[in-house]
């Protein structure tokens, strides 16, 4: 994955992270600022947006504990990600870790699959999986950068009273 972020060049768009309070191990950010903050909903968000993106984070570890003694507080925060403009679900791991049973449960990994293809499809919040947690903080940057991206150029376009800010979208 390319390390660069791709913002204008002016400097005009450079988001802060929010890192949950309650978030255990966060992820590093090497190309953005981030602080701690209190999230009613997710793990990762843009400080101004807060209300528009949100990014729960998991584990494969905790996604399978949230399969089971944990799935109805689980289902919760998801019904919760519907809310909101750029809900992602993050998945630390891979799907192949996943198919494999490389996790220790015994859950049966078609039943882990099936789940996750039930939540996204009941739920509308799609499902993004990476490698590493190095990975995952180079997502997290580039999705706050585009997402603080439009919001500020549909907000200079309103201001200027353009009918392209409508139609951006």
């Amino acid at each position: 994955m390319n390390d660069d972020i791709d913002l204008p060049s002016d400097g005009s768009c450079r988001p802060c992270i929010v890192v949950d309070s309650r978030e255990q191990t966060p992820l590093a950010f090497r190309r953005l600022a981030s602080v701690v903050g209190t999230l009613g909903t997710g793990d990762y968000s843009a400080r101004g947006l807060e209300h528009h993106l949100v990014v729960e984070r998991k584990s494969v570890a905790d996604l399978i504990g949230s399969l089971g003694p944990e799935r109805e507080r689980f289902e919760r925060e998801l019904h919760r990600l519907r809310g909101f403009v750029f809900p992602r679900l993050l998945i630390v791991g891979t799907e192949a870790e996943v198919i494999a049973g490389r996790y220790r449960s015994n859950m049966k990994p078609r039943s882990v699959m099936a789940s996750l293809h039930a939540f996204e499809a009941r739920y509308g919040v799609p499902i993004v999986w990476v490698a590493d947690p190095e990975s995952a903080a180079r997502l997290v940057e580039r999705w706050a950068a585009w997402c603080a991206y439009d919001v500020t150029r549909s907000a200079r376009l309103l201001a200027k009273g353009m009918p392209e800010a409508v139609e951006a979208r």
